[in-house]
């Protein structure tokens, strides 16, 4: 298989991972680390306001799209490779009565299906770490962004020649860690693509406490013994799970959140969130701070 195959085969594979109903089990239905309330915090950071039209990259099953629809009143299109999650997503939103607020359909974060400068902003959360083509997708991200658009991600980092060879594989590409990059590289690769970054911060404990969630919930599971699980190795999925909360404790991998702008809106103060309202505002250069529990 070509390069180009394995990346789309990778791709795939983690589409169909996540439409799977234990993925919700273990999870819950934010997907990432933090929940709603890092989410918020990332929305606060953007200064997303009514009316912006918001793009939500792997939006997943919509939570994202429809927190930021339904109490920032964004108007928020969310794309996902899996069509299972769109279909789930389209359903919760009828549900909340925000489908005229929160739209979803299929697509590739490195090749999204928009015209140039057709979004305010784009949020990107616990995603980005699993696109083969990082550089690809933030120089999507900064395409389609509108002068003065902002960008928000919430994402794994790594120190990759930290990462145990057990997680190195397709199942650790799965859980968000085989191809996590490290911090520094991860504001290089925003800063390539034409964004300046306005803000930076470690979640990192928001990490560890998703990773020991899903210990616990899968020792759980095998206890209960549902027959819709038992094609699945649990067994596996704990020992995988103890590893990377061992990671993630010994200080070799975490979760940030970032905000950058485009290049082309640089001068336009009346979108960048004041120092006084933020509170923790990075320099130009992209400071990394601590924000405590995420």
């Amino acid at each position: 298989m070509t390069a180009a195959g394995d990346a789309e085969a990778v791709k795939a594979c983690c589409a169909a991972a996540y439409s799977l109903d234990v993925v919700a089990l273990l999870l819950g239905d934010s997907y990432h680390p933090g929940g709603r309330t890092l989410t918020r915090r990332l929305a606060d950071a953007m200064d997303l306001r009514p009316g912006d039209r918001v793009l939500d990259v792997a939006a997943g099953i919509g939570t994202t799209a429809l927190l930021l629809a339904g109490e920032r009143a964004a108007d928020v299109v969310g794309v996902d490779l899996g069509p299972v999650q769109v279909a789930n997503a389209e359903r919760r939103a009828q549900q909340l009565g925000l489908d005229g607020r929160a739209r979803f359909q299929i697509g590739d974060a490195e090749r999204l299906p928009f015209p140039d400068a057709s979004f305010s902003a784009v949020v990107c959360e616990c995603a980005l770490c699993t696109f083969p083509d990082k550089a690809a997708a933030a120089a999507e991200f900064a395409r389609v962004l509108g002068p003065g658009g902002r960008v928000g991600i919430t994402d794994v980092w790594l120190e990759p020649n930290r990462l145990d060879p057990e997680l190195r594989g397709l199942a650790g590409r799965v859980a968000c860690l085989a191809d996590a990059r490290p911090i520094a590289e991860l504001r290089a690769l925003v800063q390539r693509a034409g964004l300046v970054i306005s803000r930076l911060e470690r979640h990192d404990d928001a990490l560890l406490r998703l990773v020991e969630q899903v210990e616990a919930r899968l020792r759980a599971l095998r206890i209960v013994d549902l027959p819709a699980l038992r094609g699945i190795d649990l067994g596996r999925g704990i020992d995988l799970a103890g590893q990377a909360a061992d990671v993630v404790a010994r200080g070799d991998a975490g979760y940030l959140l970032l905000v950058a702008h485009s290049a082309a809106g640089e001068g336009s103060a009346s979108r960048a969130p004041s120092a006084k309202n933020s509170g923790m505002w990075s320099t130009g250069a992209g400071t990394v701070t601590h924000a405590g529990p995420g």
